[in-house]
C-alpha cells in the first residue's frame, strides 16, 4: 500500500514538475515579448510564404494557364533558395533570443534548477513557438494561397478561376521542414546551455567584445577586394561576359562587406578617439567609445543589414524592370508580328509563294517585310579574328572563357540593302560589320578557316530576326560582298561538324517576317493558315523545314518568363526586407539592453540627459545610415553588370532600367527610414528607464 502511495506521489510530483516547465516556458515567452513577438511573427511569415511557393509551383490551375509551366519551373527554383536562407536566417535569430536570455537561465540555474530541467524550459518553449508558428503560418498561407494566384494571373495575364483550394502535400512539407529547422534550433540552444557555465550565464550581457585583431591588414583586404567587385563591375563589356562573372563579384562584395564593417569600422572608431577635438565631445564619446567596444557583433549586424539592402535593391529593380520592359523585350526578340525561318536558303521563292499565296487567302496584305538569307555559327574570337574550329584550339579554355565566343551572322551585301533600303557596294575582299554591344575597333576582320576581308565600316543598324537575344553569346554581323561568301562558311562549318559530331549542322537560313494592319486574333488566324499549307507543302517534298512564329502566341510563355522572375524576385524580396526589418530591430533591442546600464552610469558621473539623448542619436544616425549608404553605392556599381545580364533576356532600354533603380532606392530609403524611426524609439524606451 504504502508503495503505491509513494508511485502515486512521485507521478503529482513530476506532473507539477512538467506543469511548472510548461508554466515557466509561457512566463519566458510572455515576460519577454518585445524580443520573441518578432520571432512568433518572422516564422508564422515564413511558414506562409514557402506554403505559398510551394502551392503556386504545383498548383494545377497555374500550370493550366499559357506561360504557366515556365512560372511554376521558377518558383521551384525560388524554393529552394528560400528554404536555405530560411534555415540560416531562423538560426541567426534565434541567437538573439538566446543571447538576451541568458541572464534569466543563470539567475534559474543558481537558485537551484539544474541543466537538466532548464533544458526542459527550453523544450517546451520551442514546441510552443513550433505550434504557434505552424498552425498560424499555414493558416495564413493557406488564406492568402488565392491572393497568390490570382496575383500570378494578373502578371502572366491570365484567366481568372473562382474556386478555391489547399494542397495537402504542400502543407505536409512545409510542416516537415519547418519542424526539422525548429528541432536544430532547439538541439544549438541546448548544446550551447550544456556548455555554459552558471556565473557565464547571470553576467552574459555585460561581456564585452575584443575588437577583432589585424584590424589595418582586414580593413585593407576589404577595400581591395570590394575594389575589385567594383572594378570588375565597371569594365565588363559584353553580356556573357557579366554572366560570367556576376556570382564572383557578388561573393567578393559580400565578404569585403564584412570585413569592412568588422575590421574597418573599428578602426575608424580607433581614430575618431585620436582626435581629441572630436572624440571629447558629449555627444560622441559615449557614441564612439560604445561602437568600438562591441564592433565585432556590431559589425556583423550591419554588414548584414548592408548585405540584405543591396539584394533587395538590386533584385527587385532588376525583376521590376523586366516586368515592365516585357513587351518591349518581346518585340525585341520577335522583331515582326509573324516571321518564317526556313533551313536552307536556295528555297527563298518557295517561301515568298507561301506567304503570298497564304495572305492572298486570308485577304491581307503583308507589311514591312524583312527577308534575307544567312549563314551562321560561333566562333572563338581572338581580338579580329574569329576562329571557328575551336573545339581543341592549343593555349586557351573556350569552356572557361565563355565571354569570348561570339555568334557569328554573314548575310549578302544584296540582302542587306533590300532589308535596310540601303545602297552599299562592297568589293569581294571587303565587309561590312554590325554589333548591337560594342564597335568593331580593328581595319581587317579575318576567319582563320576562309580568310581575311577588309572591314569599310561600321552600320549602325540592321534589323535582325531577334536570334542575338536567344542565345548566351555576343554577336556580329558581318556583311558580305555577295552570297558565295556565305557558301564559303557554311561549308567550313559543316566539315568541322562532321569531323566533331560525325555529321553536319544547319547553318544556312532564309528568313522571312512581315507585320500585318489587324489585331492579334487575324495575325494568329494568318498563321494558322500559313503553317497549314507549310505541312501540305512539306509532305509533297516542295518544301524544306520552315518554322512558323507568331509573336502573339509567343506573347504567353515569353509572359511566363518575366512574370515569374517577377513573382520570384518580390517574395525573396519580400523575404529580404522582413530579414533586414528583424536585424535592425534585434540589433535595436540587444544594444538597448546592453546601453541601459551604461547610460545610467554616464548620468550619474554628470553627464545631462540632454547630452545622454544627442551622443545616442548620434550613435544611431551613424550606426544606421552607413548601411544605407554603402548599399547605394553597392547598387550604382552592380548597375553595368545587371544591365548586361538583363540584355541577354532582351532588354535593352537601359534608361527604364536606371529609372527602376532609382525609383526602387528612393522607395526603400523611406522605409528604411521608417524602420529606423520605429526601431530606435523601442531603444530609447529601453534606454530611458535609466535615463
Amino acid at each position: 500500500m504504502n508503495m503505491i502511495e509513494d508511485q502515486g506521489s512521485r507521478a503529482r510530483l513530476q506532473e507539477r514538475r512538467g506543469g511548472l516547465y510548461l508554466r515557466l516556458a509561457v512566463s519566458g515567452i510572455v515576460k519577454n515579448g518585445r524580443i520573441y513577438l518578432p520571432y512568433l511573427l518572422t516564422c508564422c511569415g515564413m511558414v506562409m510564404m514557402y506554403y505559398i511557393f510551394l502551392f503556386l509551383s504545383r498548383d494545377p490551375y497555374v500550370a493550366s494557364m499559357h506561360g504557366g509551366d515556365t512560372l511554376q519551373a521558377m518558383l521551384s527554383l525560388g524554393s529552394g533558395v528560400f528554404i536555405v536562407f530560411v534555415v540560416i536566417f531562423l538560426f541567426y535569430t534565434n541567437s538573439f533570443l538566446v543571447r538576451n536570455r541568458q541572464r534569466e537561465f543563470g539567475l534559474y540555474n543558481i537558485l537551484g534548477m539544474g541543466k537538466r530541467h532548464l533544458a526542459r524550459v527550453l523544450i517546451w518553449e520551442s514546441a510552443i513557438v513550433s505550434v504557434i508558428s505552424l498552425a498560424a503560418g499555414l493558416f495564413c498561407g493557406i488564406l492568402f494561397s488565392k491572393l497568390g494566384e490570382l496575383w500570378i494571373v494578373d502578371v502572366i495575364q491570365g484567366s481568372v478561376s473562382m474556386g478555391f483550394s489547399f494542397d495537402t502535400g504542400a502543407v505536409l512539407q512545409t510542416g516537415l521542414l519547418f519542424l526539422t529547422v525548429f528541432t536544430l534550433i532547439l538541439l544549438k540552444s541546448l548544446f550551447t546551455l550544456g556548455r555554459s557555465k552558471p556565473v557565464e550565464l547571470l553576467h552574459s550581457p555585460a561581456v564585452g567584445e575584443r575588437p577583432p585583431k589585424g584590424n589595418w591588414f582586414l580593413a585593407l583586404l576589404g577595400f581591395l577586394m570590394l575594389a575589385a567587385a567594383y572594378y570588375i563591375a565597371v569594365t565588363i563589356e559584353d553580356p556573357i561576359s557579366a554572366l560570367v562573372v556576376f556570382f564572383g563579384a557578388v561573393a567578393l562584395v559580400i565578404v569585403s562587406t564584412y570585413l569592412l564593417f568588422i575590421a574597418g569600422s573599428v578602426r575608424l572608431c580607433r581614430v575618431l578617439q585620436h582626435r581629441k577635438s572630436y572624440y571629447y565631445r558629449a555627444n560622441h564619446f559615449v557614441s564612439v567609445s560604445s561602437m568600438a567596444y562591441r564592433m565585432k557583433r556590431n559589425g556583423a549586424g550591419l554588414a548584414s543589414i548592408c548585405v540584405l539592402s543591396t539584394m533587395v535593391l538590386v533584385m527587385v529593380s532588376a525583376v521590376t524592370c523586366l516586368y515592365i520592359g516585357e513587351e518591349d523585350s518581346l518585340k525585341t526578340r520577335y522583331p515582326q508580328q509573324i516571321s518564317l525561318k526556313a533551313d536552307g536558303y536556295e528555297e527563298a521563292e518557295a517561301v515568298d509563294a507561301l506567304v503570298e499565296a497564304s495572305a492572298a487567302e486570308y485577304g491581307a496584305e503583308p507589311e514591312k517585310v524583312v527577308a534575307y538569307r544567312y549563314t551562321c555559327g560561333d566562333a572563338f574570337m581572338q581580338e579580329n579574328e574569329a576562329i571557328l574550329d575551336y573545339g581543341n584550339l592549343q593555349g586557351t579554355n573556350p569552356i572557361a572563357d565563355m565571354s569570348r565566343i561570339a555568334g557569328l551572322y554573314f548575310i549578302p551585301v544584296e540582302d542587306y540593302n533590300r532589308v535596310e533600303h540601303a545602297q552599299e557596294t562592297l568589293a569581294q575582299d571587303e565587309v561590312l560589320i554590325y554589333r548591337k554591344e560594342k564597335t568593331f575597333a580593328y581595319d581587317t576582320f579575318t576567319v582563320r578557316e576562309c580568310g581575311t576581308w577588309k572591314v569599310k565600316g561600321c552600320v549602325e543598324h540592321f534589323t535582325d530576326n531577334g536570334d542575338a537575344y536567344s542565345i548566351l553569346a555576343s554577336c556580329i554581323f558581318v556583311i558580305v560582298p555577295d552570297i558565295r561568301v556565305c557558301d564559303r562558311i557554311a561549308e567550313a562549318l559543316g566539315e568541322i561538324a562532321e569531323k566533331s559530331f560525325g555529321r553536319r549542322i544547319q547553318t544556312q537560313y532564309y528568313y522571312y517576317g512581315f507585320d500585318l494592319a489587324a489585331g492579334e486574333p487575324e495575325q494568329e488566324a494568318l498563321t494558322g493558315i500559313i503553317r497549314a499549307r507549310r505541312d501540305e507543302l512539306a509532305d509533297a517534298g516542295k518544301l524544306p523545314f520552315v518554322n512558323v512564329i507568331c509573336r502573339s502566341q509567343e506573347r504567353a510563355d515569353f509572359y511566363g518568363i518575366n512574370g515569374g522572375l517577377f513573382v520570384l524576385g518580390v517574395l525573396l524580396g519580400s523575404v529580404f526586407l522582413v530579414a533586414t526589418v528583424l536585424i535592425m530591430y534585434y540589433k535595436q533591442i540587444t544594444e538597448g539592453y546592453e546601453d541601459s546600464a551604461r547610460f545610467g552610469i554616464m548620468q550619474k558621473v554628470g553627464m545631462t540627459k540632454r547630452e545622454i539623448r544627442s551622443s545616442i542619436r548620434s550613435q544611431m544616425f551613424t550606426v544606421f545610415l552607413t548601411p544605407l549608404l554603402l548599399s547605394c553605392i553597392h547598387t550604382m556599381f552592380a548597375f553595368p553588370i545587371v544591365q548586361k545580364i538583363l540584355m541577354l533576356l532582351g532588354l535593352v532600354n537601359k534608361m527604364l532600367l536606371l529609372y527602376v533603380v532609382l525609383s526602387c532606392f528612393l522607395v526603400f530609403a523611406v522605409f528604411y527610414g521608417l524602420v529606423y524611426l520605429a526601431t530606435s524609439r523601442a531603444y530609447y524606451r529601453i534606454v530611458s528607464g535609466s535615463v
